[in-house]
Order: structure tokens, then C-alpha cells, then sequence
């Protein structure tokens, strides 16, 4: 098959993948399912679809179109070839500003629509909890919806017209069309000819008609999407007397790829919502109380209604970005109703507001009621948002899965649909997580169960089977967005009756006579519980390691957490750190997703997973910036899991030259210090250096990094100074990197402390590990951390705190050390982690509580823009840097929207990295520095981060304390 799929490469202009990781990283989605692909082909253009769809049509293939690969029902799954349209059809072809709509390829994700669009006070109405990364293609495959769909309706609703590529390889372009002119087309030849004659000859009989309209969803439901939207195809002038005219872009919205292949689309566009925008977060003692609750919230009109409940709410506690979301959260709440309002004047949000809450209370609804504006709405949703990522954080096999997390029925329906569902989870002894949608009607309802157990798997079908009934007799849609993929189309009969399933697979017949367009689904699906993503009773492995992964229930659980649900594909415009390697590739193996998912594949088959070179390739383009560790909302720390596979991986085929030498820099500087001149002239003079660089795998573009005369260590004992301790006493952590190359700035840091009143001790210490960390050499680390416990411990406390200048190695006391640490040191090491703070924080402590006051630094104009470093985003945060920076009265700061640097300690020094190292620099950050004025100050915690600033830039970057040292008044 591998011989037969190559014979295609080259009459392609894109790329086409038949590789083991990629069949593996292609085999699911976000989805409880999994199976192989041959192979995934990457097409430049039309031309390369048509190529594609012929070579399947002659070779009896399958194709199963992708786009972020985020669907929850298994709809990018297959075994056939993935068609991934992510990466070149990307394009927004056409924006017309005065007829509101706008043509785009299928790659266009839905954020960047919408940013392209904004200037002209414009954008896409239907807002998915994944628009960071989703992408139109996907939307119309699916339907998508969103939050604001009571007032948005679907994609459905938006879809003008649409440019598809049949099974035939023609192009059919479906719009709009009048009775004379769908007659017209009833005369074309060939297959476009044959859709429209199937068509017609289903919906002109009258008895079809009838029991479409007796057995589809309630019309006044707006969120369904299941099957194929026969109903929506009916009412026009073709086949009565309503004016309107008939668009196949109907059923081709929800279609899940089935029909053909779309090569653009044509949407419609809305104007912007209103600007006064605040959100309700009404906090209910009862569960109960939001179906009603909910009836009286969309008597005002609201934008959305949303619901979370508190088993979300609980796991957004151990979600490092997602509990600094939980600012409105009051007690502990059964549940919480977000409501947003949004009007063209603040008093009518706030009159709103007040009919609300009085109306809430006045039937005995909730207990808190706070109303959110501003740039803390944007915090709401986000926690809101993250629910489904969240939920595999879930300790254990047992998980919230998604099964009928899809139902949708009339919001009216809801209290009496949701008392019957409950009789459901009873009658298996089951419990739920409830959220999402509730204003349209939409719950997400996630049962907890094994799908490693036999027992829960049998289950997993018997309450689908349950609850599509329940759904039938409330008239609802067993989809409401997410569509029925592998996971619902086995129900379609129940849900529509056989006759009416018979015209769906009629339809599909005439679309696609030879089921090439992604089979299985929607129509002739398997049981829903087979190919599923995890061994059934198979008993759990279990793994010897280094870090400890008791939060998680082990290693394996740990890589579990990722459910594929694509955070890690956000691009540059989105923001944030997580993932580099994604963000300047675009390749879907550089993902966090990706490497999750070899990871939980050779570590569940192989039976030497610690030997996959497969595994090391995926993960060694991971950069360790720990990105995922807080943005992913399933907590999957790729940095902790690629340290360990590293350990094992040495352990079989041993360590690399240049990685021991990395991992034992610290000894290296050690002896280079004692003639640091003649150290530096060997590092920094080319002829010597560049050979050296080569021979170790290191890039001769690099400069390398130079010692200083002294060391900080010796500076501190032979500088006379002084002991006043007027304000407290400071541990100082005196890091490797601070202690042979940036030793001005620790200087510079000791003396700022001192000079503002405090003590600084700086005890006897081991480094910090770092490097040991990130070249995967964790057992030495583990041996660091340990001993450094044990020293620290007797002296840090909550009066005399850990502080430090260097983001990654200080920060190690709050993230590695803890999972390092022995058992005996588990609670010491709790303590240093609670005790140790970036210098950045502590000073803004000190100066939030009036020990530092403003007087002490100048009052001269000074302008900084500032890059996080980014384990100090993921870990801490960089709200400390900008605060103490905008601190002297005429300071103005300016945090620049990068997430990594690039260079990620020596990553961007080796060879092999160095140019994708300088793409990501090039993403946002190195552009930001270029453009910023000469008289900018580029401030940047990161010692790495300044380095890759002056490797990409040619501009000096400084430590933003050494800002505040030269603020001081003299």
C-alpha cells in the first residue's frame, strides 16, 4: 500500500506523508476514537484535490478531509488518506465590506477571520470555544455554533455559497438558486446534474416532505446537527409557495466532509456586537435551579447563556492559567449561569442587570450575582471555554466522556428533558458533568466512565442508545453542534425513522457514488463503541521514573491528559506560548497534541518504549518552554515528559557528547573561571570558537556566551556590604547562569535590595539544575534538587524569602523540585516552593505593601518594552515585571505579545535548530525589537531570551532589574 500511495508524490505540488509518525499523530482527533491512516497528504491547491480524488476513485480509497482535527465524534478519523487542508489553503480571497460577506479557502482559522474583518466593524457570527485554532473548512463540515448562537444562529446560517470538488473531480459551485434556475439544473450532465435530479426527486414527494417535517427536530430548535438538513431544503419556492429560493449549501454545512471536497466558501458577515458588553456570573446552590434560571435569563435578551458546573469548577482549581480566571467565583456554587449582555449604552446593560437579579431572586435562584466588565469578561470565558480540556484532568481511567454531550432540545424542554436524563444516570448508578450552551438549549452532558473497562465500553452504548430516545421523544437533536461522526451516526434511524434515513443515504449515493469522501460517517457508521482510542482490558503498564507522577495516577495517565482538543495549534496571532515549533511550522507533528500522542502510543504497544527513535525525533523539537504546562487545559507538561523519556532513552543507547557537556556547563564555567580572560578569548575569538562550535554540533552563527572577570560568588564575599536589615532578609539564589556570565546583573540586583533597605544573604547552594533538566539528565537533577532542599529549607521562610533573577533556574523550586524531590523532603520542599519568588515579585510585594515607595527613583521619562520569559509566563506570571518596571512615576511599559524567544537554553545554539530557533524569534519578537525606537529600553528576564534578542537584532537587551538599579536616585 506504501508502494501504491508514493506512485501519487509526484504529480503533487504539496507534500504527501506516509510515515509512522504521522499515521500515529493523524489516528485521532478530539474524540474517544482511534484508527491508522495510510498516509496524509498535504494539497497546494485545486488541482492537487483533483489529483487526489482521482487516484482514490481508481484505487478504491477513502479520503477523510481535516482541518484542525478538533472534532469531538471522531469525524476526522479513518483509515484512509487524510486530506489536511490546515497548512496551505489559508488564504481570504475576497472581503466585500458593503454586501457584508467574505470568501475564503477552508484553511482560514476563525480568529484571523475575524481580525482581518474587524476594520470594517465587521465579523463571523457563530464563535467556537476552539476559534484560536478552528478553521472555516471544519465549521462548515460540522456546523459549528458557539456561545452566541441564540442571537448567531450556526455556520449553517452564514453559508452563502460554496465551491466543492465532487466525486467526479468537477468543480460545482452551490448557492442560491431560483426555481427556473434549479430547473436548469436539473438538465446538467454528469454528477452535479445527478445531485440536483436526487434532490428533486426525493423532496417533490409529497409523503417524503410529510415525514421529514414529522420525524426531523422541532423547527424553533436552532442548534441540530444531525443527519443531513433535508427539512431546511424544503421550504422554498422549488416545492411551495414561500419566495425562497433553494441553496444545497444547506446540507453541505454538516455534511462532516462526506459530500466532496470544499475548495472555498462565501460567508456572510455581521456587524460588530454592540460596545457595552458585561457578563452575569450568577452562582446556584442546585444544579436544578439553572434550567430555570436559565428561562428567566433569555426573557432579557441576552447575547449567551452558558453553564458550569462545579465539577468544572473544582478542576479549574489545579490549572495553573485557568484558577487565576476564577477572580468572580464566590464560595461554592453548584453550578454557574454566565450571562452576557451587551447594549449600545452602559445604563441599558446595567437596567438589564438589575431586571435580572431582581427577577432571580424573586423566584429564590442563586446567591451571588457579580457583574463582570471590561478586560475581565474575556477571563470569564476563558474559564468557561476550557471545560473540555479540563475535564482530562480528572484524576484516574475514569473519565467525563463525550457520548451525548451533544443533546439539544427547545430551552423551554429543557427542565422536563433534563429530570427525565436524570432518571438515566440513575438507572446506571452514573455521574455527570453538566455545561456549555444552556441558553439554546445545548448541554454538554459527559458521563463518567472507564473506556478501558469492558464493562464501561458495553455501557458507553447502552446510555447513547438510552438517550437518543429520550432525545426523540422531546423532539430534540442528538447533535446540537459536534455532529455525528463515529460517535452518533449509528442512532440517525432512531432519531429520523428508517424512511428518512433511507433518503440520507440517497443523498450521500448521489454526492458520492463510489464512497470515497470520508465513509462511515453520518451514514452505514459501525457501532459506536468500536474503534475506540484505548486498549480494552488491558492491563495498565506501569513505568519506574524520576519525576514523580502521583497527581496524575502515573506516566501513561499523564500523557492520557491530552485529549486532542488542539490548544497547541494556536498561531502567532493568537498569542501566548504554547506550542514555538507549531506556531513558526504550521506542522501538525510539532504540536504538544502530536507528541502526546506518540508518546501514549509506543509507551501502550511497545514493548522497549524507552528505544523508540520515532519518539525521540517527535519530542526533540519540543523547546521545553512549558507553555503547554499552563495554557493546555488538560496540563500536559511536555517539557516533564520529554526530560524522562530523555533519562530512559540515555539509559539504552547513552548520552550525546554535546548533551552531557551542556547538562555539565556549570563545571565547565567553573574551571573556565579561574582565567576568564583566556576563557573568553578561546570562546569569543572566531577562528578558535567556530571549529569548536561544528565539532560539538553547536551553530557557528551562535555567539557563545562569555564568563565574566569574577564570579558573583567571589564579588559577594570580598565586596564590604553593609547589613542594615531595616526591611527584612533576602535569601538570594546565586544561579549558575547569574553566577559565571550575568554577574553584572546580579551585582546590580544585591545592591538595588540593599540600597532599598534589605539584607541580602547568599548561603552555600548547589546550581539549580537547569540544565540537567532540559538536556533529560534527571537523575542527576534529581540528586541537585534534593540536596538543595535539604540546605535551603533550614533558611527560607515566610519572613525570609527564596529569591532569585533567573526565570528558569529559580523557578525550578516551584515547578521540577517538587516532583523531584524524595519523600523525606516532600514538605520542605512544598515550603521553598511557596517561599521562592523571581526578584520581579518580591519587589512588587514590597512595594504593593509601602516598604518601597516611589521616591526612591527617579522621576526622568523612560520608555521599555519588555519580553517575558516563558517559564516565567507558564509558571509565574509576568504581571510582576510590568508592575515594578512601570513603577517610577514616568515610566511607561510596554509588554510586547511574544510567547518563546526561540532559543530556549540551548536549543537554539544546536546545529540541527538553529533555523527554526531564529523562525520563531522572527514570529513577533524579533520584529517588535527591530521596530521599536532607539531610545526604547528592551528589557527581558530571560538570559537566554537577551541572547537570542542580540543573535536576532543585532539591539542589547537588559535584565529589567538593571532598569530599576539605574532609576534609583543617586
Amino acid at each position: 500500500m506504501e508502494n501504491l500511495i508514493n506512485q501519487i508524490t509526484p504529480f503533487l505540488k504539496g507534500e504527501i506523508s506516509i510515515s509512522e509518525i504521522d499515521k500515529i499523530i493523524y489516528s485521532t482527533d478530539a474524540s474517544a476514537y482511534k484508527e491508522k491512516p495510510l498516509g496524509v497528504v498535504y494539497p497546494k491547491d485545486a488541482e492537487d484535490l483533483c489529483r487526489i480524488i482521482e487516484f482514490a476513485v481508481e484505487n478504491n480509497l477513502s479520503l477523510i478531509p481535516r482541518a484542525a482535527g478538533t472534532s469531538l465524534a471522531g469525524q476526522v478519523v479513518g483509515n484512509g488518506i487524510i486530506v489536511d487542508i490546515s497548512k496551505y489553503f489559508t488564504s481570504i480571497l475576497e472581503i466585500n465590506k458593503d454586501e457584508q460577506w467574505v470568501r475564503v479557502q477552508p484553511g482560514v482559522i476563525l480568529d484571523e477571520l475575524n481580525l482581518a474583518v474587524k476594520e470594517a466593524g465587521l465579523f463571523f457570527g457563530p464563535e467556537t470555544s476552539t476559534a484560536n485554532r478552528c478553521m472555516m473548512g471544519g465549521m462548515i463540515g460540522n456546523n459549528s455554533c458557539g456561545s452566541h448562537s441564540i442571537v448567531y444562529g450556526s455556520t449553517r446560517d452564514h453559508l452563502l455559497e460554496v465551491k466543492m470538488l465532487l466525486a467526479d473531480g468537477t468543480e460545482a459551485h452551490f448557492k442560491p438558486l431560483s426555481k427556473a434556475e434549479f430547473n436548469e439544473r436539473l438538465k446538467l450532465k454528469g454528477l452535479e446534474g445527478d445531485i440536483y435530479r436526487k434532490v428533486f426527486e426525493i423532496l417533490s414527494d409529497e409523503e417524503n416532505r410529510k415525514e421529514v417535517r414529522e420525524q426531523y427536530p422541532e423547527p424553533s430548535l436552532k442548534r441540530r446537527n444531525s443527519g443531513y438538513a433535508l427539512d431546511l431544503l424544503m421550504d422554498n419556492e422549488t416545492f411551495c409557495d414561500s419566495g425562497e429560493k433553494i441553496n444545497l449549501c444547506s446540507i453541505i454545512a454538516g455534511s462532516e466532509g462526506t459530500l466532496g471536497l470544499i475548495t472555498e466558501a462565501k460567508l456572510n458577515l455581521v456587524p460588530l456586537p454592540p460596545a457595552e458588553k458585561a457578563v452575569i456570573c450568577i452562582h446556584l446552590n442546585k444544579l436544578e435551579e439553572a434550567f430555570l434560571a436559565n428561562l428567566i435569563a433569555l426573557k432579557y435578551g441576552p447575547t449567551a447563556v452558558e453553564l458550569m458546573d462545579k465539577n468544572i469548577l473544582n478542576l479549574t482549581r489545579d490549572n495553573i492559567e485557568q484558577n487565576r480566571n476564577r477572580f468572580f467565583v464566590e464560595g461554592e456554587p453548584a453550578a454557574i449561569l454566565i450571562v452576557e449582555l451587551a447594549e449600545a449604552v452602559k445604563d441599558d446593560v446595567v437596567t438589564k442587570y438589575k431586571a435580572i437579579v431582581a427577577d432571580l431572586k424573586q423566584q429564590g435562584y442563586g446567591y451571588h450575582y457579580p457583574i463582570i466588565w471590561g478586560n475581565d469578561i474575556a477571563r470569564v470565558w476563558s474559564l468557561r471555554k476550557a471545560g473540555l480540556g479540563i475535564l482530562s484532568n480528572m484524576k484516574g481511567d475514569a473519565k467525563p466522556v463525550s457520548v451525548i454531550e451533544d443533546t439539544a432540545v427547545t430551552p423551554e424542554r429543557l427542565p422536563e428533558y433534563m429530570e427525565d436524563f436524570k432518571k438515566v444516570l440513575d438507572k446506571y448508578g452514573l455521574d455527570c458533568v453538566y455545561h456549555a450552551h444552556i441558553g439554546s438549549g445545548e448541554l454538554h452532558l459527559r458521563p463518567i466512565l472507564n473506556l478501558k473497562d469492558p464493562k464501561d465500553v458495553k455501557l458507553f452504548r447502552e446510555i447513547a442508545t438510552d438517550v437518543a430516545h429520550l432525545v426523540k421523544k422531546h423532539r430534540g437533536s442528538l447533535s446540537g453542534e459536534h455532529g455525528d461522526g463515529r460517535l452518533r451516526g449509528e442512532f440517525i434511524p432512531i432519531m429520523f425513522g428508517e424512511r428518512c434515513y433511507k433518503m440520507m443515504k440517497e443523498i450521500k449515493k448521489a454526492f458520492d457514488p463510489q464512497n470515497i469522501f470520508n465513509p462511515n460517517k453520518i451514514v452505514n457508521t459501525p457501532s459506536m463503541n468500536t474503534h475506540l482510542r484505548y486498549p480494552i482490558g488491558v492491563k495498565e503498564k506501569v513505568f519506574d521514573t524520576i519525576f514523580d507522577y502521583s497527581d496524575s495516577d502515573g506516566l501513561l495517565r499523564a500523557v492520557e491528559r491530552c485529549n486532542g482538543s488542539g490548544d497547541c495549534r494556536k498561531t502567532k496571532l493568537a498569542g501566548g506560548t504554547m506550542c514555538p515549533s507549531y506556531m513558526a511550522t504550521k506542522d501538525e507533528s510539532k504540536t504538544t497534541r502530536a507528541r502526546a500522542n506518540m508518546l501514549r502510543e509506543i509507551l501502550t504497544h511497545s514493548d522497549k518504549p524507552f528505544e523508540s527513535r520515532e519518539l525521540y525525533e517527535i519530542l526533540d523539537l519540543c523547546l521545553s518552554c512549558k507553555g503547554c504546562k499552563s495554557e493546555c487545559p488538560s496540563n500536559v507538561d511536555m517539557a516533564k515528559l520529554k526530560a524522562e523519556f530523555l533519562q530512559h532513552y540515555y539509559d539504552v543507547n547513552g548520552i550525546p557528547l554535546r548533551s552531557r557537556m551542556v547538562a555539565y556547563i556549570t563545571y565547565i564555567y567553573k574551571f573556565g573561571s579561574i582565567a576568564p580572560l583566556i576563557t573568553n578569548f578561546f570562546m569569543g575569538t572566531k577562528v578558535i570558537a567556530k571549529p569548536i562550535q561544528r565539532m560539538l554540533g553547536f551553530s557557528d552563527k551562535r555567539t557563545l556566551p562569555l564568563l565574566y572577570k569574577t564570579t558573583l560568588k567571589r564579588w559577594f564575599r570580598s565586596t564590604n556590604l553593609a547589613t542594615s536589615n531595616k526591611k527584612g532578609k533576602i535569601i538570594f539564589f546565586n544561579d549558575e547562569f547569574t553566577n559565571y556570565n550575568d554577574v553584572e546583573v546580579g551585582i546590580k540586583s544585591i545592591l538595588l535590595l540593599q540600597h532599598l533597605g534589605y539584607e541580602v544573604v547568599i548561603p552555600n547552594h548547589y546550581e539549580s539544575g537547569r540544565t540537567y533538566i532540559s538536556k533529560g539528565l534527571i537523575r542527576t537533577a534529581k540528586r541537585i534538587a534534593n540536596r538543595n532542599i535539604e540546605l535551603l529549607s533550614l533558611l527560607v521562610n515566610e519572613s525570609t524569602p527564596l529569591v532569585g533573577i533567573e526565570p528558569s533556574a529559580l523557578l525550578s523550586f516551584r515547578d521540577e523540585y517538587p516532583d523531584l524531590s524524595l519523600p523525606e523532603n516532600r514538605d520542605k520542599s512544598k515550603k521553598l516552593a511557596r517561599n521562592a519568588f523571581l526578584i520581579d515579585e518580591f519587589l512588587m510585594h514590597e512595594m504593593q505593601k509601602g516598604n518601597i515607595v516611589k521616591e526612591h527613583f527617579t522621576d526622568e521619562a523612560c520608555e521599555i518594552h519588555f519580553h517575558g520569559h516563558c517559564q516565567q509566563k507558564s509558571i509565574a506570571t509576568t504581571v510582576a515585571t510590568k508592575f515594578i518596571l512601570s513603577f517610577p512615576v514616568n515610566y511607561k511599559v510596554q509588554e510586547l505579545k511574544t510567547g518563546c524567544c526561540g532559543m530556549a537554553g540551548s536549543f537554539g545554539y544546536e546545529k540541527e535548530h538553529y533555523n527554526l530557533s531564529m523562525a520563531i524569534g522572527e514570529l513577533v519578537l524579533f520584529p517588535a525589537v527591530r521596530n521599536a525606537s532607539a531610545n526604547v529600553v528592551i528589557a527581558a528576564p530571560g538570559t537566554s531570551c537577551r541572547h537570542h534578542i542580540k543573535d536576532g537584532t543585532g539591539r542589547s537587551a537588559v535584565h529589567p532589574i538593571e532598569v530599576l538599579y539605574e532609576a534609583l536616585k543617586k
